[in-house]
């Protein structure tokens, strides 16, 4: 066969193409493809409640107070019915014995199609708790426990003068409650602050919190029974007769100062974090609280979460490798996360890795199909998201191929063990530079929310991969017990076709270090290629040239011997950047460039006209009353450093210009 030098020209860029094509690592998006769920004109959703029906169809419970039954949900043209209306913030769904039940603002109600005309026509209150009346008050639920009562959530309300603090001003704010079918009800646990995701998972009840005032991040907790949970203001009605919780609020303030100091006004002053304070974490207190439950796995504030939603886990021969594992949403970045669990001595912990972003509108509530994908429900009125609609209804859908990914962590007595989907290539997962590893924690305080403090770098000693290249056991030095420990993995490649991770970062709460054998140094590699010293260069350097400089009897320097000093004018920076440090930082999961999300966009921060060291003392210690039209508070964020705030502010200021 006889080619032309055009013809192996084009072969040879056509080869070369396809090669870049197939190291390029996929995407989220290419095994797990978001597909908007067709809604007719009318319905605005805003999505508070979702649940699969036994005959496929989909009952959704909107904020609005209306329920629809969505028949076909998974097809091109999926048919929604009213099924009720009139109710009150609907922020939960359950089904039992062909009844509907939702949790309004102030009841759990059953509602009842008596005649089959596919409409409820008996809305049954089941039990009604009290409500001061304050906005929010939200309620959320039920869900159903093993024995087929249910299981309730009350959020606390705020202050008046004192917004910033969690109050339960009438009885079970800031509690679960389980109710029976026939209305007793009885107080579950205790110490919760915004508890918006509640879930039952292999029939143990968890649920997860939101950042704010004794709360430094979200994460999942398990709850049981006479658990505290961290925020005190639930603590005013421990003292009930039926209450499981014996935790008073005297003895808890005794141990935690809560802040309530005055100004010289006699008005109370918004408690913010203190930079170099001596303070307690949330274990250190578990030392006086015994009932204080600890989260089984934190989901770090601004990188998998700002508000934490609803759990769910992923059942068996769907979503591939990750059958048995946990999805956390996010309403106020749009994500979902994903949870792995392991016991170890007893204690639940486990890692948490980003799994999906992109969603149109703030992720609330999760529901499996029939088909194995995941129903998705979205809003975001008055709870910023950075998806940017108002609401919204879509599906998750998985295309079977297996991604790249971390598939487990799992704490060993000297490190960590990672499992991998796929095999990885031997030589970049046997060098320590493809790791890296630090742990951090949060305050316990009433501030609202913590920057991650005793932050540490931790060295790695040594690593050894599984002979199917689907394990590596890395030996971690100054593991520390109750610590989130980020794990890196930016170096890792996959065997088959060099790809990176799709998600190289894994969140690991090590509330227990395992017993066990320890690996020692002659098993495991310690090949580090970013110490290995480079040769010595053979050119010659030459040395730079001083210029002589001659000063006369009267002082003066001879212009011939000097150079005029050349003014140097500060480079605006661009935001390829600053990117990094955005998303370092955590700016990107609340701020966009042009437009409003869960924050004000950095364009409308410009136009405050705020001096760059300003915008850092605001990074440092944030001013929420600057920006009254947003109802998520900025944290404070003391680990920003200062140069790292300043290069931040100066890009900030160049976009109103």
């Amino acid at each position: 066969m006889r080619y032309t030098f055009k013809t192996i020209i084009l072969l040879a860029l056509s080869l070369s193409f396809s090669t870049l094509i197939a190291q390029e690592t996929p995407k989220e998006e290419d095994f797990f493809k978001i597909n908007k769920i067709r809604v007719p004109e009318g319905p605005i959703l805003e999505v508070g409640g979702l649940v699969t029906l036994p005959n496929g169809d989909l009952g959704v419970s909107t904020r609005r107070g209306e329920v629809y039954i969505v028949e076909n949900p998974t097809s091109l043209r999926p048919y929604f019915r009213k099924f009720a209306t009139g109710l009150h913030e609907i922020l939960g769904i359950a089904y039992k014995n062909g009844a509907i039940y939702v949790a309004q603002r102030g009841e759990l109600t059953k509602l009842v199609d008596k005649n089959m005309d596919g409409k409820a026509d008996v809305y049954e209150t089941i039990y009604a708790w009290p409500l001061s009346g304050h906005y929010h008050e939200y309620s959320f639920g039920p869900k159903l426990a093993a024995d087929g009562t249910f299981l309730v959530t009350a959020n606390v309300a705020f202050g008046d003068e004192e917004w910033w603090r969690g109050e339960s001003r009438v009885p079970m704010r800031g509690w679960a409650m389980n109710i029976t079918e026939d209305g007793k009800m009885t107080p579950f646990a205790a110490g919760f602050r915004s508890p918006a995701g509640i879930g039952m998972i292999d029939d143990q009840f968890y649920f997860t919190e939101n950042q704010g005032d004794w709360a430094g991040s979200g994460g999942l907790w398990m709850v049981k029974k006479g658990d505290f949970m961290g925020h005190p203001a639930s603590l005013r009605w421990s003292n009930r007769f039926d209450s499981p919780v014996k935790l008073q609020s005297e003895f808890f303030y005794s141990k935690m100062d809560e802040r309530r100091i005055k100004n010289a006004q006699g008005r109370y002053i918004k408690p913010e974090n203190r930079v170099n304070e001596t303070f307690k974490t949330l274990f250190e207190a578990k030392k006086d609280f015994p009932e204080l439950r600890l989260p089984s796995v934190w989901l770090p504030y601004g990188i998998l979460g700002i508000s934490s939603a609803e759990p769910v886990k992923i059942p068996e021969n769907t979503f591939g490798p990750f059958a048995g594992q946990i999805l956390v949403g996010d309403q106020g970045m749009s994500i979902i996360s994903r949870v792995f669990l392991e016991k170890v001595n007893g204690e639940e912990q486990g890692a948490a890795f980003l799994f999906r972003k992109g969603f149109r509108s703030g992720v609330l509530r999760l529901a499996w199909g029939q088909d194995g994908s995941l129903f998705v429900g979205e809003t975001n009125r008055g709870w910023g998201s950075a998806g940017d609609a108002n609401e919204g209804l879509e599906r998750l859908v998985y295309n079977n191929q297996v991604p790249f990914e971390m598939k487990a962590v799992r704490a060993m007595p000297d490190g960590f063990e990672v499992e991998f989907t796929k095999p990885v290539d031997r030589k970049s997962a046997e060098d320590l530079a493809s790791y890296n590893a630090e742990s951090f924690i949060y305050k316990y305080h009433p501030v609202y929310g913590s920057p991650p403090v005793n932050t540490e770098k931790l060295k790695i000693s040594g690593v050894k991969v599984s002979e199917d290249g689907l394990k590596a056991r890395i030996i971690v030095q100054n593991l520390r017990q109750y610590y989130i420990h980020t794990l890196t993995l930016d170096g890792i490649r996959d065997q088959a076709a060099f790809h990176s991770l799709i998600h190289p970062v894994a969140y690991y709460t090590l509330n227990q270090i395992p017993t066990g054998t320890k690996l020692s140094l002659n098993e495991v590699s310690t090949k580090n290629s970013a110490t290995e010293v480079a040769p010595k260069s053979t050119t010659p350097v030459k040395k730079a040239i001083t210029p002589k400089v001659t000063v006369t009897k009267s002082g003066a320097i001879k212009a011939s011997t000097v150079k005029a000093p050349v003014a140097v004018v500060a480079k605006v920076p661009t935001f390829k950047e600053v990117e990094g440090l955005l998303m370092k930082n955590t700016c990107l999961a609340c701020h966009n460039p042009t437009k409003r999300q869960v924050g004000p966009s950095f364009t409308d921060i410009s136009k405050r006209k705020y001096s760059n060291e300003k915008i850092f003392q605001l990074i440092r210690n944030p001013q929420p009353q600057n920006w009254p039209g947003y109802s998520t508070e900025m944290a404070p964020m003391p680990q920003v450093t200062k140069a790292e705030a300043l290069k931040i502010a100066a890009w900030i200021n160049s976009l109103d210009k």
